[in-house]
């Protein structure tokens, strides 16, 4: 079992997303005294009778104004069984490209749904986007079961609704849960309100649920070049490393590896941290690495297992999450980030667009906000890219506004989720 949890709330507007997120911070003993402080005032000023602990995630001025989630909130707390990084992701539709930005790194999609309102158009939208982001693991939290009186009929049966769409979709991992996240039911402790469900509470799930990373190891080493170290002192006058952090794979002295994109192969000398050598590198772990043989090396280059080596090209079929205000058109100038590496590229071509919510495609002149669909990219010198669905790590993008800078799509290689039109 890893010792961190990455994971994402979704749902639909009012599902209770920050209450749960404050409930589990406050029934976890994780809150600061000033933080609890702080929110009692805020909860007496805005007139309500109780501790509203939605706001110790709303952190914006016209979150707390509105009653909504707008950004991305990123929370960290800690119990003695795992560390988690919680991302409070926004239920508004207009905000999905929050929700892609939260759950793109999650080992887990926490997806909250309104007892009284069951499986709603924004509940198959996060159940997709979790699938469509290779999320492994989601949870099902039917909220707000004291204002249906804890009724397990009506529990079960948005389960069993839910489930039928999340099978579609080839979700591999479903667990549901009945909660009532602003009175603490099944949060942190196991509710007397719910003696029907023998499940555990959700804290005890996210505590115990297996994030398998063994795929992190499965493939051939990847390590993109943040940095090259030339320290030219008299110490050490030939010493030439380069930093980074390993994306995928195991790396060691002696294997046998190729430099992307000139194709030279080689084998590694060392790897290194600031402590000095180690056996071995894992992925994710920020290392140094040293080569047996003088090549040409510099940023934006990858280190890969010269028999396992992602596909170099300069062409990308893509499933892509527009993301910009402006709509997407064939024939856009951007610049293309993957890793380290950052070309200019042009959107060629438009294929279509994905309705997450029927899985039903269709073509489109344009992609407006919000918009994931298919496209062609081609770029100006090439990438080293695997498809999404093998690795997210080296299957990922981004697209930059070369005029300002901004990101403006995040994007998948490979047609990432299958649709029907």
């Amino acid at each position: 079992m890893s010792g961190l949890l990455r994971f994402a709330t979704a749902g639909s507007v009012d599902d209770g997303k920050s209450t749960l997120i404050g409930r589990l911070l406050f029934d976890s003993k994780t809150v600061f005294a000033d933080q609890l402080a702080a929110v009692e005032k805020t909860s007496a000023d805005r007139g309500d009778d109780y501790t509203n602990l939605a706001l110790l995630t709303d952190g914006l001025r016209a979150e707390r104004e509105q009653g909504i989630t707008i950004d991305v909130a990123y929370r960290y707390f800690a119990t003695p069984a795992r560390t988690f990084i919680v991302a409070d992701t926004p239920g508004h539709v207009q905000y999905t490209r929050n929700m892609v930005t939260g759950a793109s790194t999650a080992d887990l999609a926490l997806v909250l749904v309104d007892a009284r309102k069951g499986v709603v158009e924004q509940t198959r939208r996060h159940a997709s986007l979790s699938a469509l982001l290779r999320v492994p693991h989601l949870v099902l939290a039917v909220n707000k079961m004291d204002l249906v009186g804890y009724d397990p009929s009506v529990f079960h049966a948005v389960v069993s609704e839910f489930r039928d769409f999340a099978a579609s979709l080839g979700l591999p991992d479903v667990t549901a849960i009945p909660i009532a996240a602003l009175q603490g039911d099944n949060v942190v402790h196991k509710s007397a309100n719910t003696p029907w469900y023998d499940g555990p509470a959700l804290l005890e799930h996210l505590e115990t649920v297996e994030v398998d990373r063994d795929h992190l190891g499965s493939r051939g080493a990847r390590f993109p070049v943040q940095y090259v170290i030339r320290p030219m002192s008299v110490e050490l006058p030939d010493y030439r490393g380069y930093a980074g952090t390993l994306a995928t794979g195991t790396l060691r002295a002696g294997d046998e590896v190729v430099v992307l994109p000139s194709g030279r192969r080689t084998t590694v000398a060392s790897v290194e941290t600031a402590d000095g050598p180690m056996s071995h590198a894992v992925a994710r772990q920020a290392v140094t690495v040293r080569l047996a043989d003088e090549v040409d090396v510099s940023r934006g280059d990858l280190i890969a297992a010269a028999e396992d080596a992602p596909t170099v090209t300069s062409s990308l079929e893509a499933t892509l999450c527009w993301m910009a205000e402006v709509p997407l058109v064939p024939g856009r100038r951007v610049l293309l980030k993957h890793t380290t590496r950052t070309v200019k590229a042009i959107v060629t071509e438009l294929h279509d667009t994905l309705d997450v919510a029927t899985l039903s495609s269709g073509q489109a002149p344009a992609f407006a906000l919000n918009d994931i669909g298919r496209v062609t990219i081609v770029t100006s010198s090439p990438v080293f890219v695997d498809d999404y669905a093998d690795d997210r790590t080296t299957g990922a993008f981004v697209l930059i506004d070369e005029a300002t800078g901004a990101t403006i799509a995040a994007g998948m290689v490979g047609t990432v989720l299958g649709v029907s039109a």
